[in-house]
């Protein structure tokens, strides 16, 4: 899927959780679900930085850049080296190694274990990369006619208003997790959802998606989860602009009335 669609969906999925906890009597302080939701949209951006078309690879200038060829040559460098009989030669890391579940919740891991240990700028800089991956993927057509400075200017506003708001006593810093130290322990949640909601929305594509690696499938340690093909569509056809975003709209605004318990 393209990068609208994928935020979309990460920032219904985070709703979704909201909806369904609140459902379950544990609901979240409305500052979690939003931070949460956007953290979501963000991160669901995250997994196409093996793609030096992609919108994460252009959000923050020469540096996205530099890391996207970093990470691309990493990914065809473990698809070599892990490569079944029955998986494909192929010439670049795109859709392998950071469209796996394993990379998902490692990166989820990184960031709680960063938000906990590196106090309030860590968590800043958590928030500022992913407020301006979701005012990418949320607001393409805006971002795509601003300059680049605007964007990461109101990536830092938010996430400096959002920490602040975080910080207040019963707004959710310490939500779920409440032992001592353990503030923002959750924010590796909504980047685990995002990830693997942009993995599963790549599946339903015609190139499917290696979600489950490195386990062996059909004589392959790559092997592109999806639906029958005759189920799958292109990315950016009609199916997805046209059904798809509208239906995560639709989605992520009814379970975000059922979180906040309105409906």
């Amino acid at each position: 899927m393209m990068g609208p669609a994928h935020s979309l969906s990460g920032a219904a999925a985070w709703l979704g959780v909201g909806a369904a906890a609140a459902g379950i009597g544990h609901p979240m302080p409305w500052p979690v679900l939003v931070v949460g939701a956007l953290i979501c949209a963000g991160a669901a951006l995250a997994p196409d930085l093996d793609h030096k078309s992609a919108t994460i690879s252009r959000a923050f200038g020469p540096l996205s850049r530099i890391l996207c060829g970093i990470i691309d040559h990493l990914s065809h460098a473990v698809y070599k080296a892990t490569r079944a009989k029955g998986d494909p030669r192929r010439n670049g890391g795109h859709r392998t190694l950071t469209h796996t579940a394993l990379w998902a919740v490692l990166i989820g891991a990184g960031a709680s274990a960063l938000a906990v240990t590196g106090d309030r700028w860590a968590v800043l800089g958590i928030l500022f990369v992913h407020m301006v991956l979701a005012v990418e993927g949320l607001l393409w057509r805006a971002a795509r006619t601003s300059s680049d400075v605007l964007v990461w200017l109101l990536g830092a506003t938010s996430a400096w208003i959002l920490a602040g708001i975080l910080d207040r006593p019963g707004n959710g810093s310490s939500w779920l997790f409440s032992g001592p130290g353990q503030e923002y322990l959750w924010l590796g949640l909504p980047i685990v959802l995002g990830a693997l909601v942009h993995d599963i929305g790549d599946a339903l594509t015609v190139s499917g998606c290696p979600i489950l690696w490195p386990l062996p499938i059909a004589r392959k340690r790559w092997y592109p989860l999806g639906p029958p093909k005759a189920m799958r569509f292109r990315a950016g056809s009609r199916v997805e602009v046209k059904v798809l975003m509208p239906a995560f709209m639709l989605l992520g605004g009814v379970s975000g009335l059922g979180a906040l318990d309105l409906i």
